[in-house]
């Protein structure tokens, strides 16, 4: 089953939590803090693979976890670091933050890797909170915590040469003929479902085709399967565009030319200015003594109506005219430059939120706040420990927090909730 599209929720580790340890040996009854840090989070890591040409897999698993950072330990150890997760996807994906439905990354390359969240810092232990006044540190730093995110991944077909044009006028088969390429080939409307990628091999040199499904008037608009499929033409370099010369549908070739350039340009302004070869396909199934006049007949309507691309005659059943497009397509190819990757606007997508404020009133009168900056801070918080909690209420006065409750009506004895602590305020 060929998949092009899918949104999955990732989530980078979490940092492992510091400890809170002190020195203790057969010698050493009351030795000073040694709790080590916890470890950092795993990574979330996206990495295009060439193997693959669709995002099926991902019908199965839609939730990706790294791993968590291992806590702390006692004599200074360290926790260790937790693993990234790497998702593989196909060359040619975009993904896109789910929320904003920006880009964040274009993995246009084999090979190519994307950190699309970075895993939780890991906690402090008590023995980096030790000091000349304060030796015996009786509290840690927590992990910092990661949140699950939504990104939609997006396939645009990695391919140098897209083949469009109507259904039935031989573009399966002409991949099949001149690629290592095996599509599904039937008479009938539709026959390809999803695009197939074909590798043409030139006297030695290859360069990559894609068979586009049929486009029909009003693709660009979701008719028929088009709109779908338009997208996996945005990264070609040239478009082979077959028209069945022998009209064997009963329609006029000129004017499905035309119909379907008209909806490449609907689509998108860049496909419309793309190179493009048009192929006159099942010249075979034309009387000999007819096919020259049609063909002169087909030029010259493109004459009239200034379509100057270049017109080569082909039967992918004789195998006629199949080498001289193989070198006309090479040789065109070496002109044209490789196609540029999805312009990205800055945006961090990971950004951590370190600074936000939410002062909201109880209707019993208590006060509750909230936001990441209280989230950070909370991490190095154990208000069972005097000392600890003395530094916390340090930190809301010298950063203005207080002020901003004092500006909300906060007075003497009001109740203050900060996640699940509580506490009286005295001035």
């Amino acid at each position: 089953m060929f998949l092009d599209k899918v949104t999955i929720t990732i989530k980078a580790g979490d940092g492992g939590k510091g400890a809170v340890s002190f020195y203790r040996s057969a010698l050493t009854m009351k030795g000073g803090p040694d709790g080590g840090d916890g470890g950092k989070g795993g990574n979330v890591i996206f990495k295009a693979d060439g193997g693959m040409n669709t995002l099926y897999s991902f019908s199965f698993k839609k939730k990706f976890v790294a791993e968590n950072g291992e806590n702390g330990g006692k004599t200074n150890k360290a926790g260790k670091n937790g693993k990234d997760i790497i998702i593989l996807v196909p060359a040619g994906t975009v993904i896109y933050d789910a929320e904003t439905n920006k880009v964040i990354a274009d993995l246009k390359d084999n090979g190519q890797t994307f950190v699309a969240l970075n895993g939780g810092k890991g906690g402090k232990g008590n023995a980096f909170f030790a000091t000349p006044t304060r030796q015996a540190p009786h509290f840690s730093q927590d992990g910092e915590k990661c949140s699950f995110r939504k990104v939609i991944l997006e396939l645009k077909t990695i391919a140098d040469v897209g083949l469009v044009g109507y259904p039935n006028v031989g573009k399966s088969t002409l991949l099949s003929v001149i690629s290592n390429a095996k599509p599904k080939i039937a008479n009938y409307a539709f026959t390809t479902l999803f695009p197939n990628l074909g590798v043409v091999d030139y006297f030695g040199n290859t360069f990559v085709v894609a068979d586009i499904p049929g486009l029909i008037e009003g693709a660009s608009d979701g008719v028929g399967l088009g709109h779908e499929f338009l997208k996996h033409v945005e990264r070609v370099r040239l478009i082979l565009h077959l028209v069945d010369i022998s009209e064997s549908e009963k329609r006029d070739a000129f004017e499905d030319l035309i119909k379907i350039n008209k909806e490449l340009k609907k689509y998108s302004e860049k496909l419309s200015k793309l190179p493009q070869i048009i192929v006159l396909s099942k010249c075979d199934l034309v009387p000999a003594d007819e096919i020259d006049k049609k063909i002169d007949d087909f030029k010259n309507k493109c004459k009239e109506n200034n379509i100057d691309s270049l017109i080569l005659r082909i039967s992918s059943i004789t195998n006629s005219g199949i080498l001289e497009l193989k070198k006309v397509v090479y040789e065109k190819l070496q002109t044209l430059p490789k196609s540029d990757p999805i312009d990205i606007e800055e945006y961090e997508f990971d950004k951590r939120d370190t600074t936000s404020l939410e002062i909201k009133r109880e209707d019993d009168g208590s006060f509750r706040i909230s936001g990441g900056f209280i989230d950070n801070l909370i991490r190095g918080v154990v208000l069972s420990d005097h000392i600890s909690f003395a530094y916390f209420q340090k930190r809301l006065k010298d950063d203005g927090i207080i002020d901003k409750l004092k500006e909300r009506g906060l007075k003497q004895g009001d109740v203050v909730h900060i996640k699940d602590i509580s506490f009286e305020y005295i001035d």
